[in-house]
């Protein structure tokens, strides 16, 4: 399953736009994507958002919703939960759950110079994420990191539910799946005892409960969106939603850039030097406490290295079509203009968008975070500006940006930072450094085999 960089192949050899089906172009070109997507754009999403992406038959969360004024209006509603305007303890609850991050590492998996203790962190950040979703999302947290363990089996089938999705998808059967009665026979039920099913009966259980209950001294992402008039099957849709596509997407991220790290360490270094100077100084707290999301936004290198990791690796990879409008429209490729017939499929082609050595320098397929400051020499304020902006449709963009961007980027610098600061990382099997699998552009990983150490905080 090499979807991501088969489409970068064909981007290569026939241009950033090119025909890969019938009906479907791919695209890397960033301004065709831009274009595509933004606010005003006549370009609506395909039909294959909800035939793919729907939670139940018939019923369509933010993601699978194709009408646009519905869109629009679901976006609207769940707008405060996300920006953490409603969600006032949304910094303090993922703060809680990296507390539990690291004291599980301490409490099971570090090494010394005497014992090699392997931990799969592709695992333990997953772990985080589905706590965190769950507690900023429920209220309450699922409880994988206290147990060390993927509780109800959440993860393994969800990575089999998107190995089901990805082959119903390649034979065309994706229509099929979602008629009601093969729905109630070959899909998770409620009545299941671990697993999707059980993640969904979860799911509507809290919602029904909460249903009950005044809003009025909540302040986590459900209780915002009851107070936005959400509906209990809405409510229900966009909740799995969260959990699917807020803890793959960005446990992705985590291990990448982790990964990265620990492969190049001369950056490895330098940014531990920056954490640890923001800690002498003054600008990030002492252990225990956490770093505050305000202190981080102010650490240069560590932002640059998140970037890079996205970058270098995006967490989603699927070409998530969009739908030329009606009467077709007239685009610039390459300085030249170029015919879209109404009612083409364009998709996006993420790992030629984001390694093209003409936005990112020839350089492109290299980790190398100082190509995002301005001191680097390499790097122009005109050509930095381009490459923001085209990194900015690593979470969607415009009408259709992700939601949760600001918690998503809140996680990963919060553990990247924790991470580096308390302990030392290397690789326990640097031959094989894990196993990944690319599931309808979304990455399952597992076997991250790393080792941890200690580190002596000097303040």
């Amino acid at each position: 399953m090499r979807s991501h960089l088969i489409y970068k192949d064909v981007c290569d050899k026939y241009g950033s736009i090119a025909r890969v089906g019938p009906n479907d172009l791919i695209t890397s070109s960033p301004e065709l994507l831009a274009h595509m997507n933004t606010v005003r754009s006549p370009y609506t999403r395909s039909t294959w958002f909800n035939r793919a992406t729907r939670v139940e038959p018939g019923k369509d969360h933010v993601f699978s919703q194709i009408d646009e004024e519905k869109h629009t209006k679901r976006r609207q509603q769940m707008a405060a939960g996300y920006s953490g305007k409603e969600n006032y303890a949304l910094e303090s609850s993922i703060d809680g759950r990296v507390q539990e991050l690291l004291d599980l590492i301490r409490a099971k998996y570090l090494s010394t110079q005497a014992r090699s203790t392997p931990v799969d962190l592709a695992r333990k950040v997953q772990y985080f994420t589905l706590d965190v979703i769950s507690t900023i999302g429920f209220g309450q947290a699922f409880g994988d990191l206290k147990a060390d363990a993927d509780l109800n089996n959440y993860i393994h089938s969800g990575e089999q539910g998107l190995a089901v999705v990805t082959v119903s998808a390649a034979l065309g059967l994706t229509s099929f799946l979602q008629w009601p009665p093969v729905a109630r026979l070959l899909g998770p039920s409620e009545k299941d005892r671990s697993g999707f099913g059980k993640m969904m009966a979860t799911a509507r259980g809290l919602i029904d409960s909460r249903l009950t209950q005044p809003t009025d001294n909540r302040s986590d992402m459900l209780a915002s969106f009851m107070r936005h008039g959400l509906t209990r099957d809405e409510l229900f849709s966009e909740a799995v939603l969260q959990i699917l596509a807020g803890s793959d997407t960005t446990a992705t991220a985590m291990r990448s850039i982790m990964l990265y790290l620990i492969a190049h360490p001369r950056v490895y270094v330098k940014l531990q030097a920056e954490i640890d100077a923001a800690v002498a100084w003054g600008d990030a707290p002492a252990a225990p406490d956490i770093v505050s999301d305000a202190s981080l936004r102010n650490l240069a290198y560590l932002q640059a290295v998140v970037r890079e990791g996205l970058r270098i690796h995006p967490p989603v990879t699927d070409i998530v079509p969009k739908l030329v409008p009606k009467g077709g429209d007239t685009v610039i490729i390459d300085g030249k203009p170029v015919f879209l017939p109404g009612g083409t499929n364009v998709g996006y082609c993420a790992w030629g968008v984001h390694r093209s050595k003409e936005i990112f320098g020839d350089d492109a397929d290299q980790f190398r975070p100082e190509r995002w400051l301005l001191e680097d020499e390499e790097t122009s304020r005109d050509r930095l500006a381009a490459m923001k902006r085209t990194t900015e449709l690593i979470f969607g963009y415009g009408k259709y940006q992700c939601l949760g961007k600001p918690v998503a980027w809140m996680e990963i610098t919060k553990v990247i930072f924790e991470f580096l600061r308390h302990f030392d990382w290397s690789l326990a099997t640097p031959e094989k450094p894990w196993r990944e699998t690319n599931y309808m552009g979304i990455f399952a990983h597992d076997e991250m085999w790393v080792l941890a150490m200690e580190r002596e905080l000097k303040v």
